[in-house]
């Protein structure tokens, strides 16, 4: 597999390089041409690369052109060339044909046979295998029915925070699981024990291991946490409102911006926007300038709420209740009145694509 991962690498830096070169010379290159000049003139040259599968470095032009692909839509930066080490992967397939993944034990187009740690029942037509903190982890599409499920609630609204990471308006709150800020200090201390060891040695890379391992268990909790309230949401509500949040502003505020971006909030509407066509629940995305945090959920007073204010206090009708409660009610009350172009139901969104 690390042979597989370094091919593929050196594929994309190479088509990569020929790309750049291309351009400086007024060509304008693109996958199916580099794919000729490699497999004719280049391919020959290297007898090594005949005893790795050749569908690596199909997927690998073809990933280099996605990557230009979305340069010029403005959609990401300019392709950079890859390192060892960070990122490994590669992508194959069965000539066309399907993969049966079934139990444990899989056998894999020229990779033979592998177990995984959890079963797998599928039939897709490509696979990729990545490398994360030094273990191999194996990725697929495949197709499922979705199925709805019995709701318990008709519409329910959802702020996210930063305190806490969702409250409902059925007064439900999921507290935030804080990952990062609990393993902080380790990480730091691991990464302060690494500064004197010499780059590539032995040492070094064993302390890169542990270091990545920490990071990749943090991702993994903060994960887990957000799979479990999309889920939950989707599959106990008939419709989940919420705001359509400006993040990259909200990251402005450099005091809570590490906070934020710990909180995930543009994964949690990825992730509940697929989980609501699988479950048959609606998606409804409130206009981010809807005042939700200063209108008075009881009587509908507009009124400043600074930061540092967690709980609404109205001066009209001497309501106190909980901000973050009370966002969440006038969610759940914005039904039909003011909806961002985006919320539309689950069955029109193209997320579920993307998981």
């Amino acid at each position: 597999m690390a042979q597989h991962a370094g091919y593929s690498r050196w594929c994309y830096n190479w088509g990569l390089s020929l790309w750049n070169a291309a351009y400086i010379d007024g060509y304008k290159p693109n996958p199916r041409k580099l794919r000729e000049v490699f497999t004719n003139h280049t391919k020959p040259l290297y007898p090594w690369m005949k005893n790795l599968s050749s569908k690596v470095y199909q997927y690998a032009f073809i990933n280099l052109g996605e990557a230009f692909k979305r340069f010029f839509q403005g959609l990401g930066k300019y392709p950079r060339f890859k390192k060892k080490g960070k990122s490994d992967s590669f992508t194959i397939d069965n000539c066309g044909k399907p993969i049966e993944l079934n139990g444990w034990c899989h056998k894999l187009p020229f990779i033979g046979w592998v177990k995984t740690y959890e079963p797998i029942e599928a039939t897709t037509q490509k696979i990729t295998i990545s490398r994360q903190a030094g273990d191999w982890y194996l990725s697929l599409a495949f197709e499922c029915t979705p199925t709805s499920t019995p709701k318990t609630t008709n519409v329910v609204g959802v702020d996210l925070g930063v305190k806490t990471l969702a409250t409902l308006s059925d007064g439900k709150v999921f507290k935030s699981v804080k990952s990062y800020r609990k393993f902080e200090a380790k990480l730091s201390r691991l990464q302060y024990l690494n500064r004197n060891k010499n780059i590539g040695s032995a040492n070094w890379k064993k302390a890169q291991l542990k270091i990545a391992r920490l990071h990749r268990r943090v991702a993994n909790i903060r994960k887990d946490a957000l799979h479990k309230l999309t889920t939950y949401l989707a599959k106990n509500h008939g419709s989940v409102v919420i705001e359509d949040l400006n993040v990259r502003g909200m990251l402005a505020n450099h005091k809570l911006a590490k906070s934020i971006s710990r909180q995930c909030f543009y994964e949690f509407r990825r992730q509940l926007e697929y989980k609501c066509q699988w479950y048959g629940c609606e998606l409804v995305v409130v206009d981010r300038f809807f005042p939700s945090s200063k209108t008075c959920s009881s009587c509908g007073h507009v009124q400043d709420m600074p930061l540092n204010l967690r709980t609404f206090e109205c001066p009209d009708c001497g309501i106190s209740i909980d901000r973050d409660l009370n966002a969440s009610i006038n969610l759940k009350n914005a039904v039909g009145l003011t909806v961002d172009a985006c919320g539309r139901s689950a069955a029109d969104s193209s997320g579920g694509s993307r998981k």
